[in-house]
């Protein structure tokens, strides 16, 4: 069973539906957009471990859409299409994508296709075991009680550590200096709400997270992957 995030970008719903219903049962979750934009948008709320995208969309196709995902993100993708000639395999290939699956397909095949680029991918940025987990650019590794950021270590004492794997497990929630304080220190912890402010500045800083650990004025901090 895997837990990692899958988009499928299928303008055909029956498509779509048979995948979305044979990777849930291997214990991926899936999330499913039928254009271009909305896989696009979708892709950037979710940042999915794997995209699962068509060459044929309805608004912008699926190698202009793989073209825009890989400007921004490192995600693996699989182009899904019924264009078989090596030319458009070679075309989707070089816009970014990982690999090339032509419809008709087996479930079966796609399976053990995403299971084996996911290997792939998280070999090629360092991620070696179960207990490491991909968020956007940066890699929590648990078991080491570090972060990678690009693939290179990032240097946090103790607390920028538990902090920023506190706001990278809970995104889009909005946390007040207080609560942290309590998550983070403890309710015996004797220093006041500045030190929030401070380590908050430091892991924006170290993890390349300025636009993306907002702060709430008035309130406190939320994570927007």
């Amino acid at each position: 069973m895997d837990d990692r995030k899958i988009l499928i970008i299928e303008d055909e719903k029956p498509i779509a539906d048979i995948l979305k219903y044979g990777l849930e049962k291997e214990g991926f979750q899936v999330w499913c957009a039928h254009t271009g934009s909305e896989g696009f948008a979708t892709a950037c709320r979710e940042q999915p471990d794997i995209v699962l995208l068509d060459w044929m969309l309805p608004d912008i196709n699926g190698v202009d859409v793989c073209r825009m995902l890989t400007k921004r993100y490192t995600m693996p993708i699989v182009m899904l299409t019924a264009r078989g000639e090596m030319e458009d395999k070679l075309c989707g290939l070089e816009s970014g994508a990982d690999d090339y699956i032509t419809k008709p397909f087996d479930l079966r095949e796609v399976v053990a296709r995403v299971r084996t680029i996911l290997r792939r991918f998280d070999k090629a940025h360092g991620v070696e075991g179960a207990d490491q987990t991909i968020y956007g650019h940066l890699t929590v590794a648990e078991r080491e009680h570090c972060v990678y950021c690009n693939g290179e270590l990032l240097n946090l004492t103790p607390k920028e550590y538990e902090l920023l794997v506190f706001f990278l497990k809970h995104p889009r929630q909005v946390f007040t200096r207080t609560v942290l304080l309590d998550r983070i220190w403890g309710y015996d912890f004797t220093g006041d709400t500045r030190t929030v402010d401070i380590h908050v500045q430091r892991i924006r800083k170290k993890a390349g997270l300025e636009g993306q650990l907002v702060t709430i004025f008035g309130v406190g901090y939320k994570y927007v992957p």
